[in-house]
């Protein structure tokens, strides 16, 4: 066993650096020789069809955890919603899978609502978030006859009210509320504490559900939390529940609140000195609190409703790199080898906003040298760029290795950038059905084909030619 490391207090120690830890990378991940396998698919032969970098996600993976997560909620409380938010990946085919394994889909942009449209999710299946909202993204949802519209703010309560009686609907809406409680999370992941963008303060919430009530052409549906992202532990959902159900029965004297909706933020392992959650036991407590409280507060429950995306998403999904210049550099505690790839935080910015942890291995071969403390840094010029911060890797890593990063299916290809110039990596869905390539990667000439001066400059050459 490789031992802790003053380069790396916080990684855990390993006894292969060449094996996958469980939770961490897709289930159906394997090495049965020297090369890594998805789905039994050689990782090589995506990177050599594909290109690097490449994002692979595991299609029947997915298609299971969102199928089972809405069972385990529908299982714990009955009647319930749940919706995948969409920002985590959203592609049509994701989209699809959504829809047909049970889910409604949850969009914050005029893009991602018409992604999903496109897909085929009726717009009464999906719910539309966001802090500012523009003019043409609620016109559209509301004429779409979208589900359910997350009011932000006072004003875009009348807001959405003109649009509705505009179009001569009624437009089912939610009220988002920042309810205090603080998840153990990133502060940029954590969304329900007082100073922050999102949502109205709990004391306001009562004179906004009556002016809700009081406008023909809005519906409400009930209120809205969420308390952060990347949470693995039922107690703040509990105190969140709890905070919400008192104020939902406090609107029950003046009219129905049919629903609830607890948000999402369910965390996933990055790394294997990481918990995990247990999907199961989180509902069954939540459930449990959710029952215990309406019993207290003497009132029937509300329809519940749940947000999950990264849990859906993530572990299903890997990204290929190819590797690059390796080099040794001393440090006071010693010698950290920095492992360059040919992505970066052009397609995983999580590094350098949240300072996130992942994990990585070479699949293009098995190795039998000692493990050395590696950092996986990418090529852009930004010395912030870090892909791994820590991780054990065979100390023969070298140019022209495949490395594979795991957990990479949320909020990788849905942050990435254009940074240097850098062309967003394509997608490719692994299953048992084989692989198939669901967004193209991108070329130098997709980037070209925006720029109006280069236009100009094509035109001028042929002219002159």
């Amino acid at each position: 066993m490789t031992d802790t490391t003053p380069l790396a207090p916080h990684l855990a120690s390993v006894d292969d650096a060449n094996a996958f830890s469980p939770g961490v990378w897709p289930d159906a991940i394997d090495r049965p020789g020297e090369e890594a396998t998805l789905r039994g698919m050689p990782l090589t032969s995506l990177a050599a069809e594909f290109g690097t970098p490449l994002l692979v996600i595991d299609e029947d993976q997915v298609r299971d955890r969102a199928r089972t997560t809405r069972q385990t909620f529908e299982s714990a409380f009955g009647d319930v919603a749940v919706y995948y938010a969409g920002k985590a990946l959203l592609t049509t085919d994701v989209a699809r899978w959504m829809h047909a394994e049970g889910l409604r889909v949850d969009v914050c942009s005029l893009g991602e609502f018409t992604v999903a449209q496109v897909a085929g999710v009726p717009a009464a299946h999906m719910g539309f978030h966001g802090n500012n909202k523009s003019d043409i993204e609620l016109e559209t949802a509301v004429g779409a006859g979208l589900g359910s519209i997350v009011c932000d703010s006072p004003e875009e309560i009348e807001r959405v009210a003109e649009f509705a009686a505009a179009a001569g609907t009624v437009q089912a809406v939610r009220l988002r509320v920042s309810i205090g409680v603080h998840a153990s999370t990133h502060e940029y992941l954590a969304t329900s504490h007082e100073d922050q963008k999102f949502g109205v303060a709990a004391a306001d919430a009562p004179a906004l559900v009556a002016r809700i009530r009081e406008l023909p052409s809005l519906k409400l549906l009930g209120l809205h939390t969420h308390i952060g992202s990347q949470i693995v532990a039922s107690d703040g959902f509990v105190e969140a529940a709890r905070r919400m159900l008192a104020l939902h029965a406090s609107l029950l004297a003046d009219g129905d609140v049919p629903e609830l909706n607890l948000g999402g933020g369910f965390g996933i392992r990055y790394t294997a000195g990481e918990p995990d959650i247990d999907l199961e036991a989180f509902a069954a407590e939540l459930a449990a609190a959710v029952r215990e409280e309406c019993e207290r507060l003497q009132i029937e429950q509300p329809k519940l409703c749940f947000e999950p995306g990264r849990s859906i998403v993530g572990t299903a999904g890997i990204t290929l790199y190819e590797v690059g210049t390796v080099k040794p550099v001393a440090v006071p505690e010693g010698e950290r080898v920095y492992v360059s790839v040919d992505g970066g935080m052009s397609d995983n910015a999580r590094p350098a906003l949240y300072e996130a942890q992942y994990s990585a291995r070479i699949v293009s071969r098995a190795s039998d040298a000692d493990p050395v403390v590696t950092r996986v840094v990418g090529m852009h010029c930004e010395s912030g760029d870090i892909v791994v911060d820590a991780e054990w890797l065979p100390g023969d890593v070298g140019r022209g290795d495949l490395l594979a990063v795991a957990a990479t299916g949320a909020y990788c290809h849905s942050l990435s950038s254009n940074y240097n110039m850098t062309p967003r990596p394509g997608i490719v869905a692994v299953s048992e059905a084989g692989a198939q390539l669901i967004v193209r990667p991108e070329t130098i000439s997709d980037l070209l084909a925006r720029d109006v001066g280069a236009d100009a400059a094509s035109t001028a050459s042929k002219e002159n030619s």
